[in-house]
């Protein structure tokens, strides 16, 4: 899997989710469980994973969708 998205903003990672569910490309959220760590602070990051196969294509969605801000640089 691939970083798409590494951030602090549950909003972003809910939008991005919301994004790749509806283009049907899967996406798994790693590290949420991490605010048990930083006592719900929101200090430690998400990141959003997807198969390397479908990178492109989601990067095009968030390109798209005006949050190109957000992609993780290669």
């Amino acid at each position: 899997m691939i970083e798409l998205v590494r951030t602090n903003d549950a909003v972003v990672i809910s939008f991005v989710e919301s994004l790749m569910r509806d283009a049907g490309i899967a996406c798994f959220v790693a590290d949420q469980n991490m605010s048990v760590l930083d006592g719900s602070l929101g200090i430690l990051p998400r990141r959003v994973m997807v198969d390397a196969e479908k990178v492109d294509a989601a990067r095009r969605i968030l390109k798209d969708a005006g949050i190109e801000n957000e992609i993780r640089k290669k």
